[in-house]
C-alpha cells in the first residue's frame, strides 16, 4: 500500500475571460502574447516565458491544460461558448493546512498574472503595453501594499475609482479586490491596469513588502518617461528594495 498522502485539487483563481477558448489557449501558448500579459518589462523577460512555459510548461492542446514541470499547478481552459473559464489549480495534500487568509508568493503572484492575463483578453488583444514594477520592504513608518498608495476603502468590483497616486489625479474602475492585492484599471494610462499587493509582517519581512505592477498602452515615450520617474522618486523615499528569495515560496 502506498504511504503517499493523498491529493486533492484546489482553485487558487478563476476568472471569465469574454473571449473564444482557442483564444485564450494561445495567450498562453504564443510566446509574444504571453509577454503581453505576464511579467512585467525586464530585460529577462523572453527568457523567463521561455522557460516557464516552454522548457518546463507541458500542454495538452486538445484538452487545453497546461501544467508545469516541477511546480504542482496547472492552467486549465474552458471552453464555455461566447466566453472562456481560466482556471489556476494546485494539487496539494489533502490535509495540508488551510490557505483561506495565508500570503504565499507563488499563489499571490499566479492571482496576479491571471488577472492580467483577464484584463489583455478582455481590453487591449492584439495590443503592446508597457509595465513597470516596483518590490520591496517599507521603511520604518511607511504604510504597505495598496494602502502605501491611501487605497484603503475602494469601492466593489466594477465600481468606477479616483484617487491621487505619485503622476496625479487618476480615474477608472475596480478590477478585482483580493486579501492581498487589488487591482483598479486607470484611464490615465491608456486604460492602463495597476496592480498593489501587500505582504503581512512576519519573521523574514519584519515590516511587510509591497508590490505595484503599472501596465500602460499608448504612452509616448515623454509621457511614459515622466510617469516611471515620478513613481520611482516616491518609490524611493519609502521603501527599500528587496525581492522575494526561494525561502518565501517563489518559483
Amino acid at each position: 500500500m502506498s504511504n503517499a498522502p493523498k491529493m486533492e485539487d484546489r482553485v487558487l483563481v478563476e476568472v471569465t475571460v469574454p473571449a473564444p477558448a482557442d483564444a485564450v489557449w494561445k495567450a498562453l501558448r504564443d510566446k509574444e502574447t504571453v509577454m503581453q500579459w505576464f511579467g512585467w518589462d525586464a530585460d529577462s523577460l523572453a527568457d523567463e516565458v521561455e522557460f516557464i512555459f516552454f522548457t518546463y510548461g507541458r500542454a495538452d492542446d486538445a484538452a487545453r491544460v497546461l501544467d508545469f514541470e516541477g511546480v504542482p499547478d496547472r492552467y486549465e481552459v474552458e471552453d464555455r461558448g461566447d466566453h472562456t473559464i481560466v482556471r489556476l489549480i494546485r494539487s496539494a495534500p489533502a490535509a495540508g493546512e488551510d490557505w483561506t487568509g495565508v500570503f504565499e508568493d507563488m499563489t499571490e503572484g499566479w492571482i496576479a498574472f491571471t488577472e492580467q492575463l483577464r484584463f489583455m483578453m478582455t481590453r487591449h488583444l492584439g495590443q503592446t503595453r508597457r509595465t513597470l514594477y516596483f518590490g520591496g520592504e517599507p521603511r520604518a513608518g511607511a504604510l504597505n501594499g495598496a494602502a502605501a498608495l491611501g487605497l484603503t476603502d475602494l469601492p466593489a468590483v466594477g465600481e468606477p475609482w479616483a484617487a491621487a497616486l505619485p503622476s496625479g489625479e487618476v480615474s477608472g474602475e475596480v478590477w478585482h479586490l483580493g486579501r492581498h492585492q487589488v487591482g483598479l484599471t486607470v484611464r490615465e494610462w491608456g486604460d492602463g491596469l495597476l496592480l498593489a499587493m501587500g505582504r503581512p509582517p512576519n519573521d523574514k519581512w519584519a515590516r511587510g513588502g509591497t508590490q505595484l505592477t503599472l501596465t500602460t498602452y499608448g504612452l509616448d515615450d515623454a509621457a511614459f518617461a515622466d510617469l516611471e520617474a515620478r513613481w520611482t522618486a516616491w518609490w524611493a523615499e519609502r521603501f527599500d528594495k528587496r525581492d522575494p528569495g526561494p525561502e518565501d515560496g517563489c518559483t
